[in-house]
């Protein structure tokens, strides 16, 4: 392509991107998580999902109602579940990981006291996949750097920054998380509405991989498009410490004390009836039975109360 070609595609996709949030485009993608909802309840069998958290301080409230519930809603509906403990993106916007070892234990501690099963959950951190982290070679060779830069939630990070120079790893986080949902081929994220760009250009490089490098069956992508499954509660607030691609949406700002992007505002109508599998778990969070095995038999140092406590963005 020529360079006033190559301008146009960026300037397409990136308004693409932009439109992935407005509220036409929000109506759609709640209809269409709206049937999710309805398939999962008839056949969870067809959808492998992908959620997960960045390990920069301690689970509270807000992550539980906000994301982890419905995690081990889906779980307990059937769905083939696939945790990410995004160890690696800790250094994403921050200058020294902190007790990152200690706070990755501390994540799967809660996810194992919240009710995700390891016999029906896959949990893993970035650094025990390296295949993973090597995508964003060939991933990186799809996106041009323009376009990144147009990445609605990139730059609202970068605004959030307070005017200090963005990292690489930043400017190319969507490309990382693009990664992190098609290495195992997730055709399912819980996003929140203000992380749809994200989701939107992981689909763009799924296509553009088939584009570039083709197919090993004619019939089938390389990679799957994944689709969004938007949180049921209330959307809104942004979970401090998780990636775009998790169902951060619900998490209350009293709890979180987060910042909201101007794309967090954007009002969007919901559905007045609940999904079937959402039942499978009731009461309140404190009444979920815990496995003996969890909490427990874990080492002090896992659970103390004295662990690191932030769990904001500095």
């Amino acid at each position: 392509m020529t360079t006033e070609q190559t301008a146009a595609h960026d300037a397409a996709v990136a308004e693409a991107l932009a439109e992935s949030s407005s509220e036409a485009s929000l109506a759609r993608t709640q209809a269409r998580s709206t049937q999710i909802e309805a398939r999962i309840g008839t056949d969870p069998s067809q959808f492998r999902m992908l959620t997960g958290d960045r390990p920069t301080g301690n689970l509270h409230l807000g992550h539980y109602f906000g994301t982890l519930a419905n995690r081990v809603a889906l779980q307990d509906a059937g769905v083939e579940t696939w945790v990410l403990i995004a160890d690696y993106q800790v250094i994403t916007d921050r200058d020294a990981v902190g007790e990152i070892g200690q706070r990755v234990l501390s994540l799967l501690a809660d996810y194992l006291a919240i009710g995700l099963d390891p016999a029906r959950t896959t949990i893993f951190t970035h650094s025990s996949i390296p295949s993973l982290n090597q995508l964003m070679l060939p991933f990186l060779s799809l996106v041009s750097d323009s376009e990144l830069r147009r990445n609605p939630t990139v730059k609202a990070e970068y605004e959030a920054t307070g005017g200090r120079p963005m990292s690489g790893l930043l400017l190319t986080y969507p490309v990382h998380q693009a990664a992190d949902i098609l290495f195992c081929k997730a055709n399912l994220v819980p996003v929140g509405k203000d992380q749809l760009p994200h989701l939107e250009q992981a689909r763009v490089i799924a296509r553009r991989f088939d584009e570039r490098y083709g197919r090993a069956q004619a019939d089938q992508p390389v990679f799957p498009a994944p689709e969004a499954v938007l949180s049921p509660a209330p959307l809104g607030a942004h979970v401090v410490n998780a990636p775009p691609w998790a169902s951060v949406a619900a998490a209350p700002e009293l709890i979180t004390g987060a910042r909201r992007s101007d794309a967090a505002k954007t009002s969007v109508p919901r559905s007045t009836s609940t999904p079937s599998w959402l039942h499978i778990r009731t009461g309140a969070p404190w009444s979920v039975p815990t496995p003996s095995w969890t909490l427990a038999a874990m080492p002090r140092s896992i659970t103390d109360s004295s662990a690191p406590t932030s769990a904001g963005r500095s």
